[in-house]
């Protein structure tokens, strides 16, 4: 019995270790993800696939946390995950439309933090990826761009020492761009609500027409069929009406040839 109580609670104290060394490593990535990288930089990549393996080994343990912090865990390991395929991508276009379907975690991953750091992250992607795109529209450098970019987040951060004045901007700005992606989300629904109306009322002109197809289909059939017990009808009558016709003629020539016999015999040829 003791010895089943110190292996249980070796056990605990082996997921314990495992989810102190994921969040260690966890912050690393996260703070990694903030700095600006070489296109070469390997770490922050082996990094994440180290955490997934570690996510995997953490839900296969009996004295898992609770599924609410699994799945911020698993949250931020798929935003750092997005983040890294986003940056492989070829243009600057299609790496912010990526970065706006990037979800950051919602919780703080150490108890320094005071706002997620998924979300600061998230943020300075998408400044960096709109100034390339505005270098890119106006030919300018765009290492220049985002080193503007850079220094007025820093600015904005700088602009008061208060924690809490800076938290709340944050907050403004995280509010902001979920505002703008609930309504990109809003008219992509009207869209593809408006796209099912149109594909309906095609679909049902189509069926109108074939069913309009259909009937006259059946209409040309119907007269077809008419058309040629009529023509059988009046070939059966015009060979009726050629038989009496010959039946008749013939009576009137066997009437003729009787009457010139009648005629020779009863008036005989003068002598």
């Amino acid at each position: 019995m003791a010895r089943g109580a110190e292996g249980s609670s070796g056990a605990a104290m082996a997921a314990t270790r495992l989810e102190l060394n994921l969040m260690r490593l966890l912050s690393r990535c996260e703070a990694l993800a903030a700095e600006r990288r070489d296109p070469e930089e390997w770490r922050l990549e082996k990094y994440v696939a180290a955490l997934e393996d570690m996510l995997r080994e953490l839900k296969k343990q009996s004295s898992k946390p609770a599924p609410e912090l699994l799945n911020e865990y698993s949250r931020k390991v798929d935003f750092l995950k997005g983040l890294l395929e986003a940056e492989k991508l070829p243009s600057s276009t299609e790496k912010a439309l990526a970065n706006q379907f990037l979800a950051p975690g919602r919780t703080p991953t150490t108890a320094k933090e005071r706002s997620p750091a998924t979300k600061t992250v998230h943020l300075q992607t998408k400044a960096r990826c709109t100034g390339q795109m505005r270098s890119e529209l106006l030919g300018t450098d765009p290492l220049a761009a985002d080193d503007s970019e850079e220094l007025s987040i820093r600015k904005r951060k700088g602009l008061t020492s208060d924690e809490k004045q800076s938290a709340v901007e944050l907050d403004a700005v995280l509010q902001h761009h979920q505002d703008m992606q609930e309504k990109l989300a809003e008219e992509m629904l009207s869209l593809a609500r408006s796209l099912k109306n149109n594909t309906l009322a095609a679909q049902n002109v189509i069926k109108q027409d074939n069913q309009t197809l259909s009937h006259s289909l059946r209409m040309a059939d119907q007269n077809f069929e008419k058309l040629k017990d009529e023509s059988d009808r009046l070939e059966q009558h015009a060979k009726k009406s050629v038989n009496w016709l010959l039946w008749i003629m013939l009576i009137v020539v066997c009437f003729i040839f009787i009457s010139m016999i009648l005629f020779i015999r009863i008036f005989p040829k003068l002598k």
